[in-house]
């Protein structure tokens, strides 16, 4: 599976993005999916994941009730749709595939990650 991260970009504070990432493969369906972000000098940090399905799906909680991951899996395609954007959100932003059906917080747990998307919000 190959991912490809895309959507990041320059927002005011209080504005929106979305983020997409595209999966190659006829296999995505099987796969959870969840986003991760990483500011300069820190480890990566788990922002969501979603299952196979995306009837269930898991928030930190610097983002729960601003951020909403979603899938469509016709499309080969999963997003995370970002409201209420504060400069602390500002990173890059990875999405990552595992070969289970439900999702973890846990990077080492996924097994394909997309290249990453800029995202800023500026005060």
């Amino acid at each position: 599976v190959q991912l490809q991260a895309s959507g990041g970009g320059l927002v005011q504070a209080g504005g929106s993005l979305r983020l997409s990432c595209a999966a190659s493969g006829r296999t995505f369906s099987s796969f959870a999916l969840g986003w991760f972000r990483q500011t300069p000098g820190k480890e990566r940090a788990f922002v969501s994941h979603i299952d196979w399905s995306g009837a269930f799906t898991y928030y930190s909680d610097s983002v729960k009730g601003r951020f909403t991951i979603s899938r469509n899996n016709a499309k080969n395609t999963a997003y995370l749709q970002m409201n209420s954007l504060k400069p602390e959100d500002t990173a890059v932003y990875y999405c990552a595939a595992r070969r289970e059906l439900a999702g973890s917080t846990q990077e080492v747990h996924y097994d394909y990650w997309g290249q990453g998307t800029q995202v800023t919000v500026s005060s």
